[in-house]
């Protein structure tokens, strides 16, 4: 479990393959804190830490081949900055919203406006599946990033980008056709999801 408060972000210094699985390898700062098989939120992806090379702040995770297919990661070359938060502590404050890790799908950056001391991005996915959807004033997890719907139509929203996200995430490095990975919030999945079963019954 996740909050969406990003604690660094990580460069992806190696990439290899093996079989369908993918390890990536990356330097953070906060890699000798780490231990093996923690779990960390890489993009808004939870991954598992394999491999430790603390002399060097660099640690090493594992992809799935259905993980590359559903998030961004297969975009990830050597140089990548990649937003990372370890799991949620439960002695602390609760500062973003319930992120669990679990990408439901990317979406592609369509515009970004520069404002007077902040940005707003533009984001357009798929909107096929009912569970898939945002709502103004609503969460959204991009990137791993707790954010606050702006805007919001059907397979399309934005989100206003302070100095600081801007500066601390790899919101800097989005732009226009950046794809990026998307969580939609969990307890709006789970009301449309009841509520999907509901009008089924009803029609029954």
């Amino acid at each position: 479990m996740f909050t969406g408060i990003i604690e660094r972000t990580a460069t992806v210094t190696k990439i290899e393959q093996e079989g369908t699985n993918f390890h990536f390898t990356l330097q953070c700062p906060i890699a000798k804190e780490l231990k093996i098989d923690q779990s960390m939120a890489h993009d808004g992806v939870c991954l598992t830490v394999v491999r430790l090379d603390p002399e060097h702040d660099q640690y090493t995770v594992t992809a799935m081949e259905e993980t590359m297919q559903r998030t961004n990661l297969g975009s990830w070359k050597v140089g990548t900055e990649v937003n990372v938060e370890r799991s949620m502590r439960m002695d602390g404050r609760f500062d973003g919203h319930v992120v669990q890790g679990h990408v439901d799908q990317t979406a592609v950056c369509e515009k970004v406006e520069t404002l007077d001391g902040s940005w707003r991005f533009y984001f357009r996915f798929k909107p096929g599946n009912q569970e898939h959807f945002t709502v103004e004033k609503g969460s959204i997890c991009v990137n791993g990033v707790s954010l606050t719907v702006v805007d919001s139509e059907p397979g399309m929203f934005s989100v206003a980008i302070i100095p600081y996200t801007y500066a601390e995430t790899n919101f800097h490095n989005i732009k226009e056709g950046t794809v990026v990975n998307l969580e939609f919030d969990v307890f709006g999945k789970y009301v449309a999801r009841l509520f999907a079963e509901y009008i089924k019954q009803q029609g029954k």
